[in-house]
């Protein structure tokens, strides 16, 4: 009689993972292994997740800080991978469509998971992109698995800085100014091979600790601008560059009850997609060089003449560079 076939051995229980690796981790409440990230929602503390051939211990789940709020992303696992005790960042497939309103305009935008799976492949070993690797689970979801980025947020580095503006804008914008163009030109490389960022917010790029160079994270979003698939990249762009340029970000509002006497800002002075954001920066700093001034008024609503391209950008921006050096 033929031999039986061999049944496939069950798949060690989390706490036998757990002590076999014995990652720096204390974990009180033990969960399951997971090979079908699917019902992402129910994937919680304790539990490891099996792909790729390595094992990640679920620590919680992301948190996006955004205007002083935490909304969790269920979807968006930390973790530790077991085998070395390293840390992770596990995204999980979820799809989703929406539209994002920005200002006047609503554009169509949609989360891929292959998108961003594509950008890891294209700029693997490139520091100005966050780094990871995509893998299948059992049932065909895409899950990337991303090394944290040894940084910190721009913004926040840009907020915490303790001097008055002038000084800033003298003493501390310039560095920043130039390192900025060079993420930029990061953008314009995905732009090159086809790609978009898709979601570009001053959250998004992050301060390198050892090397002060910037990095970008977070590549799942889509959008469709059919007349110009480069266009919502190229405002968010904008919009980071007026908030390093500004030191945070300035409103009508909070012009007129902070300065009574600061000249008249109109809506001609702000942004095209935040009518509130104040882009003529000129009006408030009047150091601000023209031909700076004049790249941000590129981004305001009575610009007639918008960027289409990360090239048509820099090749303003980066005479600014000059000009600022002999200030």
């Amino acid at each position: 009689m033929p031999e039986p076939a061999a049944q496939p051995a069950p798949l060690p229980t989390v706490r036998a993972l757990v002590e076999r690796f014995a990652p720096p981790v204390s974990v009180n409440t033990y969960g399951s292994v997971i090979t079908d990230t699917t019902e992402f929602m129910s994937i919680t503390y304790g539990d490891v997740i099996k792909v790729g051939g390595r094992h990640y211990l679920v620590m919680g789940d992301e948190r996006e800080r955004r205007f002083g709020m935490e909304d969790p992303k269920f979807w968006v696992k930390r973790c530790i991978e077991l085998e070395s005790g390293e840390y992770r960042i596990l995204k999980l497939e979820f799809a989703e469509t929406f539209d994002q309103h920005i200002g006047p305009l609503t554009i169509a935008c949609h989360r891929s998971a292959a998108k961003e799976a594509r950008i890891l492949r294209l700029v693997e070993g490139d520091p100005r992109f966050m780094q990871g690797q995509a893998h299948r689970d059992e049932k065909g979801n895409l899950v990337r698995v991303l090394l944290r980025v040894a940084g910190r947020r721009l913004d926040l580095n840009v907020e915490d800085e303790n001097a008055d503006h002038r000084t800033y804008f003298h003493e501390i914008y310039p560095g920043i100014l130039e390192r900025f163009v060079r993420a930029c030109k990061a953008i314009q490389f995905l732009h090159d091979n086809g790609e978009t960022h898709g979601d570009i917010r001053r959250d998004h790029l992050y301060v390198d600790h050892q090397s002060g160079e910037y990095c970008w994270i977070d590549f799942d979003y889509g959008y469709d601008m059919a007349e110009n698939p480069f266009g919502l990249d190229l405002f968010g762009l904008g919009n980071i560059l007026a908030f390093i340029t500004g030191k945070g970000v300035h409103t009508i509002q909070d012009r007129a009850a902070t300065d009574p006497d600061a000249p008249v800002i109109t809506e001609a002075d702000c942004a095209l997609f935040f009518r509130h954001r104040i882009v003529n920066l000129r009006k408030l700093f009047p150091y601000v060089p023209e031909d700076l001034n004049r790249v941000l008024l590129h981004y305001s609503s009575a610009s007639e003449v918008y960027y289409e391209t990360v090239p048509e950008l820099l090749s303003d921006l980066e005479p600014c560079l000059d000009t600022l050096r002999k200030l």
